[in-house]
């Protein structure tokens, strides 16, 4: 799979390390930045990896920032982007079974590196159940009206 990263300044450390775990279960890496700790404004990086996924050069995503509030908001504005902002593992594995999410927004400041790793690999293993899951998910796009 290729996953887009993108983080703003709180999350830049974090990517690294949530990259490094991506590749070493075999995927490939988008890295959409910031690769340093000046402060910079996370929908510049989070609007990227939303239209990565869009355009089908990346499979999921992964943002991050200070709450992980921020840059889950600006992803979720993309139509066909469901993020889910996870803090621990259950909520990584329900968002991808039950509700199809397809980018995983980290709180840099409010989890571990082991929490974040631990997280991460469990929003990509989990598969989208479909059933009822896919019913209740169609409700959400948005409609004509």
């Amino acid at each position: 799979m290729k996953i887009a990263l993108g983080a703003d300044h709180a999350g830049y450390e974090l990517k690294g390390r949530v990259a490094a775990l991506i590749e070493e279960q075999g995927h490939e890496v988008l890295n959409y930045g910031t690769n340093e700790a000046s402060s910079v404004d996370y929908p510049d990086y989070g609007h990227p990896v939303a239209g990565a996924i869009l355009e089908g050069s990346a499979d999921l995503g992964v943002v991050i920032c200070g709450s992980g509030n921020g840059i889950n908001m600006t992803v979720n504005k993309h139509a066909g982007i469901r993020s889910a902002l996870c803090w621990n593992e259950e909520l990584a594995s329900l968002a991808r079974q039950h509700n199809d999410a397809n980018v995983l927004a980290l709180p840099a400041r409010f989890i571990t590196e082991k929490e974040a790793l631990a997280i991460t690999h469990r929003f990509m293993e989990a598969q989208f159940e479909g059933g009822r899951h896919a019913r209740r998910g169609a409700k959400i796009a948005p409609r004509d009206k």
